[in-house]
């Protein structure tokens, strides 16, 4: 397969997620290979993301694959991520959509984990002034909930389950699967940045809450 050809503004593109990688990768939100990045192109629909087993720490422009909206390959070197077929379904569910993050940290394993331990099918975020981060939201006053889905390695399936999940919770900025990580999503990398960062702070604040109360 040939290497993607970068014009000017996808690889201003591609270096912003590099970095963005990069800072997820020395937080340790991406252990050892985990986690998956990519960011679309609006012209063309094209989308380009980071392959399976890629050091997140590491990554280049280089390293991305340029696949369409169906997930076929188009051009880069390496093998797709199995969870390819989540963006897809993210970048057709949210059109707004420009990138996507997908991170494995200690708080959003916990806490999905232990929210659907309570039965719930959410994590609910309230009264916090952070929220205020997520787009269109301009008051701590603002509930947010996070789906959770049941982790699977049966990937077409899970396309479905995430497919029903952002339908029921339309208003809602990421995705959580149970001990496995959050997706989340911004217009653009900077956002889809700023809502990772805002939602795992709040994951970890909700956690710690949870825990002086137990």
């Amino acid at each position: 397969m040939a290497a993607v050809i970068w014009n000017e503004v996808l690889l201003e593109q591609a270096e912003a997620l590099c970095r963005a990688a990069a800072e997820c990768a020395l937080r340790g939100w991406v252990p050892a290979t985990s986690g998956n990045f990519s960011f679309r192109d609006a012209d063309s629909g094209r989308i380009f993301i980071t392959g399976s087993g890629l050091d997140k720490g590491a990554m280049e422009p280089a390293d991305l694959l340029e696949i369409d909206a169906k997930g076929e390959v188009l051009a880069g070197l390496g093998k797709p991520s199995a969870e390819t077929s989540l963006h897809g379904v993210i970048y057709r569910d949210r059109p707004g959509t420009g990138a996507i993050f997908h991170v494995h940290t200690v708080w959003n394993t916990l806490l999905s984990d232990r929210f659907a331990n309570y039965g719930y099918g959410a994590v609910p975020l309230e009264n916090y002034e952070l929220l205020k981060a997520l787009a269109g939201v301009t008051t701590h006053e603002h509930r947010e909930l996070v789906p959770i889905l049941e982790n699977s390695q049966e990937y077409v399936g899970l396309a479905l389950e995430l497919e029903a999940a952002l339908k029921n919770y339309p208003a809602a900025h990421g995705v959580l699967l149970r001990r496995h990580g959050l997706y989340t999503w911004g217009e653009s990398v900077a956002g889809a940045r700023r809502h990772l960062e805002a939602l795992e702070f709040l994951f970890e604040v909700e956690s710690r809450r949870l825990s002086f109360e137990s």
